[in-house]
């Protein structure tokens, strides 16, 4: 990586997020912050509202009530694009990739960053040709950041399922984000696979300094990279502290297990 030192991204604040689908209420009056430069973990059962809390937070859909800040700037009623220019970066449950090289794929990341007017760059003045240089080789240190630098001219679909995964994280990081939404980013990993992208996401929080709000299953993932955690089941907010403080309340228990107490057989 290059020695630039990242300003420290500002805060993330969700507030009273209400979200109704045909009546059914997805999201209930959830809050919480993403403190600078902090890994923060959605977890809950499946159906829990998570990923509807992602898509609020990127602008894919609007709360019935409530409100979603990073610092000054409410976001709740912009277009994801604009939410996108404001720092926030997301990757999806589902790999989204497409056809081509590693290096095309974070190229498409890099797009959004680029200054040179469409007619430069087909001319290729120099410009223009300058600035795709240096996008290039930011790119090229996002895939070394992420494991993918042996890959960097690879076919994506020549890749083992852990790599295309990453190529989604690496894209994502392509937008030089304040704030990095991450969905489930090792599911239908292998414990290799999880272990590397585990790395990987520890890595890019310390050396870029972002905040990162995280939804996944893998409750080793989260322990191990969590600096706090909310809790959702059906909907409500159910349960906010540090790992160590949410593994061990009742109502996750309930929520997960069907009992109250550690000790006891879930039912």
């Amino acid at each position: 990586m290059n020695d630039r030192t990242p300003a420290a991204p500002p805060v993330l604040e969700v507030r009273d997020v209400t979200v109704r689908f045909a009546g059914l209420t997805a999201l209930d009056g959830v809050s919480f912050t993403v403190a600078p430069g902090s890994v923060h973990a959605l977890i809950g059962p499946n159906g829990a509202g998570k990923s509807t809390c992602f898509n609020v937070l990127s602008g894919l859909c609007r709360p019935a009530a409530g409100t979603v800040t990073l610092g000054g700037t409410e976001l709740t009623r912009l277009a994801p694009h604009r939410i996108a220019a404001l720092g926030v970066a997301r990757t999806f449950q589902n790999i989204v990739t497409t056809h081509g090289t590693v290096a095309d794929n974070l190229m498409l990341g890099r797009h959004a960053l680029s200054r040179a007017g469409f007619t430069a760059s087909a001319l290729r003045l120099p410009g223009a040709v300058r600035e795709q240089r240096e996008h290039l080789a930011r790119a090229r240190e996002i895939a070394e950041l992420t494991g993918l630098g042996d890959h960097f001219d690879s076919p994506v679909a020549l890749l083992p399922y852990g790599d295309r995964k990453r190529v989604e994280l690496a894209r994502a990081l392509c937008l030089e984000p304040r704030v990095l939404l991450l969905d489930e980013p090792v599911a239908g990993m292998n414990a290799a696979e999880r272990a590397r992208t585990a790395g990987a996401v520890a890595q890019l929080r310390a050396e870029l300094g972002l905040s990162i709000v995280l939804v996944e299953h893998d409750m080793g993932l989260v322990m191990r990279l969590a600096d706090d955690v909310t809790v959702l089941d059906f909907g409500r907010p159910i349960a906010h502290g540090t790992p160590d403080e949410v593994r061990r309340d009742p109502e996750v228990l309930r929520a997960y297990l069907g009992t109250d107490t550690p000790g006891e057989d879930a039912a």
